[in-house]
């Protein structure tokens, strides 16, 4: 895989401890789509040594240039080194990596699930969705109202629904608890988000006897994002599976039965 140079367009702080970079690098982003992901370096002179997993989060043409954005939590060492990056600083990085996203072209209502900084990979769904004339419901949970997507920077066209642990916004409890009332609308479900939130869909489906097709987009810590390490492995119904290489989308009973 060719490291490439990406050259920082802009950056903010979003919400609460999570921020918005927009790139420009053309190799990455020819290949982008949701639900794929690169590679990048959060340091100087590879301090620290390993590259970080960053899902693409939105799309634009810019004077013929596509541009990309990711959009990430201030957690460590190297999320706080990529905070303090300016417009014009360059980055080390390589992709587009892994299998995204797929809609199936008879889909008309999609459910879209999100736990936490999942939501990173399912707005570009929903942007894509939206301009073929898709009807899109987004489930979105949070620790508490301040971690939560901003609502307004969504497609107006999508119907949007929030769960949060504390019950400061939206329903309280967990967003997978929403998901029971819109499994029957839906003709795709896609989701995004921590194990424990996965674990508690393959439960909501399994009681309802549902068997529509729910593609689930893990998130793993990994080392290298080419399936060398084998870091990111994951058991599946299918054996041993990466989630860097096989991945990340993988049919959610698949993995958690």
């Amino acid at each position: 895989m060719k490291l490439e140079r990406a050259v920082v367009l802009s950056q903010e702080e979003l919400y609460e401890n999570t921020y918005l970079m927009w790139l420009s690098c053309p190799p990455v982003a020819k290949g982008a789509s949701p639900g794929r992901f690169l590679m990048l370096h959060c340091g100087d002179a590879y301090d620290p040594p390993l590259p970080r997993p960053m899902s693409f989060h939105r799309f634009r043409d810019t004077e013929g240039e596509r541009q990309f954005a990711i959009l990430y939590d201030v957690r460590g060492r190297g999320t706080t080194w990529l905070s303090a990056r300016k417009p014009g600083d360059l980055l080390t990085v390589f992709g587009p990596l892994g299998r995204g996203y797929s809609m199936t072209l008879d889909a008309q209502n999609l459910l879209l699930v999100a736990g936490g900084l999942g939501i990173a990979a399912l707005i570009p769904l929903a942007d894509e969705a939206v301009a073929v004339g898709r009807s899109l419901t987004l489930l979105q949970g949070a620790r508490t109202a301040s971690k939560l997507y901003p609502p307004e920077l969504l497609p107006p066209e999508v119907e949007a629904l929030s769960a949060t642990d504390d019950g400061s916004a939206g329903h309280r409890g967990y967003v997978t608890d929403l998901v029971p009332r819109h499994l029957s609308w839906a003709d795709q479900i896609f989701a995004c988000g921590p194990t424990q939130m996965f674990a508690g869909m393959a439960k909501v489906v399994r009681e309802a006897r549902s068997r529509k097709p729910i593609q689930a987009l893990l998130e793993e810590r990994m080392g290298c994002g080419t399936g060398i390490c084998y870091g990111c492995a994951v058991f599946t119904r299918r054996g041993v599976r990466l989630v860097c290489k096989d991945g990340p989308r993988f049919e959610l009973r698949q993995v958690f039965s």
